[in-house]
């Protein structure tokens, strides 16, 4: 086999790019679930309690003036 003929450096090129493309999903994939898990704030924590239907109208107005709203 002749390793430096054209057949040797397009598997070089392909490896590469999938190299490449494998950390650009790894990066991505890191990003995209750090932004998705994010912690609520405790507004939100209240306001999601509420809308789920957990708490009622006078705790939730209760909950918001205790945090300074």
């Amino acid at each position: 086999m002749n390793w430096d003929g054209d057949w040797h450096m397009g598997w070089m090129g392909f490896w590469w790019i999938l190299t490449i493309a494998v950390v650009v999903a790894a990066v991505w994939v890191v990003v995209v679930s750090t932004r998705r898990g994010g912690q609520e704030t405790p507004k939100q924590v209240v306001k999601r309690r509420y809308a789920n239907g957990e708490i009622d109208r006078d705790t939730y107005q209760r909950m918001l003036e205790d945090l300074g709203t």
